[in-house]
């Protein structure tokens, strides 16, 4: 098992916006990420999380270079981040 963690700088007033892309985004991720397995949208007072399960680690890394990610989320959230995305991969113990 392995987590993609990309943690958003949003202003408060664009949480919604950035929910909106989330959601947008959760089932075509599903459906066909390779070895995509979830995704949950986490949100804190000073950011917003995603947090991407997939199988391997190859799989977490092969998806930030999908068209999905770099086109479709990447396009639909650069207008509401405020800082570039902190991106982590881990693979679980």
């Amino acid at each position: 098992m392995a987590y993609l963690e990309i943690t958003l700088q949003v202003d408060p007033a664009d949480r919604v916006a950035a929910a909106g892309v989330y959601e947008k985004h959760k089932q075509p991720f599903l459906d066909t990420a390779p070895g995509a397995t979830s995704k949950e949208l986490l949100v804190r007072e000073e950011d917003v999380q995603v947090l991407h399960g997939f199988r391997t680690v190859a799989d977490a890394k092969a998806y930030l270079e999908s068209d999905l990610f770099t086109h479709d989320v990447v396009g639909d959230l650069s207008p509401l981040l405020k800082a570039a995305p902190d991106v982590r991969v881990y693979d679980a113990a």
